[in-house]
């Protein structure tokens, strides 16, 4: 009898194991139930998988009644769902006790000596029954190459760019007005990774050298600038709308300086980049940027009229998507691909890449909000659906927990509600769901980046697509 090893996230806030399984293991609702692995964890434990909503113990498990086929080692399910495992045949990390031969079971109830077996997403321990006898899935091209990238190794082709970027922004915008230079300082300081301006950067690079160019051209470097002054602005102006009171753990520009000057050093960026973009005398990447500023303000109009509406579907949520996060991207990446002069093919091809890497990087951070502590997300965990933004996790969900449909309705109006509809998400497979839309997305992208050159520079841009997903887990 094999023991297979599998990893499995926290069950949620009042939630049974059977609910909380099935989000990842469908296995353990069906009659094989499938080895997974668990960890002990005492009464007061606390984990790592849900953020603030996880580290409560599993109360039973869903799958047939009796013992395992082939399993000698005493467990067995019982009429009331919960699989019974004698101490004796589990690993000695699961026995509180060695010497007790009482059971444990994984609803952690109250036989002397048992402890609780809890789902843990860093678990080692495993219980070993009945093989997994489905076929082995295919792992996807990004899975196969699946590690963790350094974004550091990542920007190092253009860490100098970025470091000359930086010295360059808080120039520009400081030019004019000191307290607008103060409120964006918020911003340019709070840990932002400059992945945008990172992304034009490398595709300039990229893109240069397939043109039998010797270096990236002027333009490039603006581009840059308009790329990051346009995404900062936007920022400034989010936080107002969403009444957020941090960004990337610190206090949001309105919190500190009031909601009129956010708002006027949002609109003085847009300005200021809209005529450095003028600058460049491009009538393409002008209307190519101008066209992400309209999305802006078309998403935003998207969300606030489909808030808490459970009907909302799964294109309508990649729309919303694309104007508020991928079109800046994408459209970042063709206007670099465009100064660089190369074939309208490539130019489109750079689009695409950006439009998948940035759809991707939404639907990982929508996972995010249901999976990190606040402390982690530099901004309270389950926000998002707490203000009614239902993304790709919800939605998934949907399809499964008709229930989570009247939460939803009732905006969480009732004590402990919210709570119920996290944990209906992750019981409905939502979380993993989503994982696997932004894995198809980021396999599409990586596709893109097969017309330009081997090197170190397309390398960091496909290192960018596994470093995005990655954040998922």
């Amino acid at each position: 009898m094999a023991a297979v090893m599998a990893r499995m996230p926290n069950v949620g806030l009042g939630m049974s194991g059977a609910e909380s399984c099935s989000t990842c293991c469908p296995t353990y609702s069906s009659p094989s139930f499938s080895s997974k692995s668990f960890q002990v964890r005492g009464n007061s434990g606390t984990g790592q998988g849900l953020g603030k909503y996880a580290g409560l113990k599993v109360v039973a498990f869903k799958t047939a009644v009796g013992p395992f086929k082939g399993d000698n080692s005493g467990a067995s399910i019982g009429n009331n769902g919960i699989l019974s495992v004698p101490q004796q045949s589990i690993s000695s990390r699961v026995s509180s006790n060695p010497a007790d031969n009482s059971v444990t079971t994984l609803a952690g109830q109250s036989a002397a000596g048992s402890v609780p077996v809890v789902p843990d997403i860093n678990g080692l321990t495993t219980v070993q029954v009945e093989p997994d006898s489905s076929p082995p899935k295919v792992p996807s091209e990004l899975e196969e190459k699946r590690s963790r990238v350094s974004l550091s190794a990542i920007m190092a082709p253009v860490a100098d760019d970025l470091r000359i970027l930086n010295e360059n922004l808080q120039k520009i915008v400081g030019e004019e007005n000191p307290l607008l230079m103060a409120a964006a300082d918020q911003i340019f300081s709070a840990g932002g990774k400059r992945l945008r301006p990172a992304m034009v950067f490398l595709v300039s690079r990229a893109t240069a050298a397939l043109a039998g160019l010797d270096s990236m051209q002027p333009q490039h470097w603006r581009l840059a600038q308009v790329i990051e002054m346009i995404h900062t602005a936007s920022l400034m102006h989010d936080d107002v709308l969403d009444e957020s009171d941090k960004r990337r753990g610190k206090q949001t520009v309105h919190t500190m300086f009031g909601t009129r000057v956010a708002v006027l050093a949002g609109d003085f960026m847009f300005a200021q980049s809209s005529w450095y973009l003028a600058n460049l005398d491009n009538l393409e990447v002008m209307k190519l940027i101008s066209q992400v500023i309209k999305d802006f303000a078309s998403g935003e109009i998207k969300q606030a009229m489909s808030l808490f509406d459970p009907d909302l579907t799964m294109q309508d949520y990649l729309d919303k998507s694309c104007y508020k996060t991928a079109s800046l991207i994408a459209a970042s990446t063709k206007a670099a691909a465009i100064f660089s002069g190369v074939s309208q093919t490539v130019c489109d091809k750079m689009y695409d890449y950006g439009l998948q890497l940035g759809l991707a990087f939404q639907i990982v951070d929508d996972i995010l909000d249901f999976t990190q502590t606040s402390e982690q997300l530099g901004k309270p965990a389950g926000s998002d659906l707490a203000k009614g933004n239902l993304t790709a996790p919800v939605l998934y969900a949907l399809e499964k927990e008709p229930e989570l449909r009247d939460l939803i309705a009732g905006e969480f109006s009732e004590e402990g509600s919210l709570e119920a509809a996290i944990g209906l998400v992750v019981r409905g497979g939502g979380i993993e769901k989503a994982r696997q839309l932004a894995r198809e997305r980021g396999d599409l992208a990586l596709k893109d980046l097969e017309c330009l050159p081997q090197g170190s520079v397309r390398q960091s841009l496909e290192d960018m697509v596994q470093y995005v997903l990655d954040r998922a887990y």
